[in-house]
């Protein structure tokens, strides 16, 4: 993929960020309300088109950022698969800082 794919697919992305972060943020269910997961679903959204900027912005990729991209989606995932154990997970992420 050449520099201005990857330009493209960003301003896409950027583009996608601010439809899935509105939708997140006029949702005022809270941990409470039975729309709290659909919520959740929208915020998980959020951080993984965060975790495409990451992955695809041109240059070397920042390693800080993708480690809190990851610990994000492991985190809000956790609770849609709480079996898994994704939030113990994270730990690991930042062991060899």
């Amino acid at each position: 993929m050449n520099e201005d794919e990857k330009l493209k697919i960003l301003k896409l992305s950027w583009e996608l960020h601010n439809q899935v972060e509105t939708s997140y943020l006029n949702n005022p269910a809270n941990k409470d309300d039975k729309e709290w997961l659909e919520k959740q679903r929208m915020l998980l959204a959020d951080m993984a088109l965060h975790l495409l900027q990451t992955s695809i912005k041109p240059g070397e990729i920042k390693l800080d950022r993708l480690r809190d991209n990851l610990h994000a989606i492991l985190t809000i995932t956790d609770q849609f698969l709480p079996n898994a154990n994704l939030k113990k997970a994270t730990e690991k992420l930042y062991d060899n800082e």
